[in-house]
């Protein structure tokens, strides 16, 4: 007999194709928009599976409609600040997430925004096409040098690694902050220090920290304040990890040069005095968004969901 899965919204076809033998019924979301609460309550009510990702909130409504016969919401993406983990617990649901894969390819992007942010790449892509460019000046648009430079890790887990590791092109210094020693970066040369030590020493600081109510607004006012007006913010791991209003504030001020941003405090909602600046870039949200990336994320999601359902223990288990 087949289970009955819900998923959210289309995910690649590769996790459609691993989901389809093994289910009586699949019914996939709306692809043109998020789906709303109601319909998100309404989708997963009698399902045994559900399959979900981080734009949407899976709250103790949402997992309580499933009903008594669900067993498992397995996440397309690593992060699971967005499902009440509590109430998952509470319901016997097992929940499970996509570590590890989009590794390379979140790290990546947070260098793509470094080098974007540090060189006005998106500023000048604008300027030279509006017509008013007249050709090579010696005082145009100086940006921010990057080889020979300080780059400050906060939290060295796997993104966090990778991204150091890739510095050693540029012949950059590291300073990473994280509860123990990460031999990775040691290995470069690195360094763990505390917080303000890194805000302070570092000319570029990229944030790979999870979303928990220690790290909530994590940079704020106060953090932003001792980095160097020289430096600029990248973060690819959760909006709320930065005080946006405080973000926009040390922009305009010139408490630091620049950033680059992935992630929203309430996404997809970007403050439009965020948006009017030329020196901040915004993405939205690609850290992992390659083909092959988001392909193996559908298949991880989706074998976990099968190995719950199966009585089998998942890959990735989060509950």
């Amino acid at each position: 007999m087949g289970y009955n899965v819900f998923v959210f919204v289309p995910i690649p076809q590769a996790g459609i194709d691993l989901l389809k033998p093994h289910c009586t019924t699949l019914d996939v979301g709306p692809g043109d928009r998020p789906p709303t609460k109601a319909e998100l309550i309404e989708g997963v009510g009698g399902r045994d599976g559900v399959l979900c990702t981080i734009g949407e909130r899976v709250d103790a409504d949402v997992l309580q409609a499933a009903g008594p016969q669900c067993r498992v919401f397995a996440c397309y993406g690593a992060g699971t600040d967005h499902i009440d983990l509590p109430a998952a617990r509470r319901l016997g649901i097992a929940v499970t997430n996509t570590p590890g894969v989009l590794t390379d390819a979140t790290a990546d992007l947070a260098w793509a925004l470094l080098l974007a942010a540090a060189r006005r790449v998106v500023e000048g892509h604008r300027f030279a096409l509006t017509g008013e460019w007249t050709g090579w000046s010696p005082m145009q648009m100086h940006g921010l040098p990057i080889a020979d430079t300080t780059l400050g890790i906060v939290g060295a887990g796997r993104i966090g690694t990778a991204v150091g590791l890739r510095s050693t092109g540029f012949r950059m210094n590291v300073r990473y902050v994280d509860d123990h020693d990460n031999p990775k970066l040691d290995a470069i040369g690195a360094r763990r220090v505390d917080l303000n030590t890194c805000l302070a020493e570092s000319d570029f600081v990229s944030l790979h920290t999870p979303l928990t109510d220690d790290t909530r607004h994590l940079i704020s006012k106060t953090e932003l304040q001792q980095m160097k007006p020289t430096a600029v913010l990248i973060n690819t791991s959760r909006g709320p990890v930065v005080d946006e209003q405080a973000l926009v504030a040390a922009l305009k001020n010139g408490t630091i040069a620049a950033a680059g941003l992935d992630v929203y405090e309430r996404e997809p909602a970007i403050p439009p005095e965020l948006a009017q600046l030329d020196n901040v870039v915004c993405l939205p949200h690609l850290g992992s968004a390659t083909g092959p990336t988001r392909s193996r994320m559908a298949k991880m999601a989706a074998s976990d969901l099968l190995a719950v359902l199966s009585g089998r223990k998942p890959d990735h288990p989060v509950t």
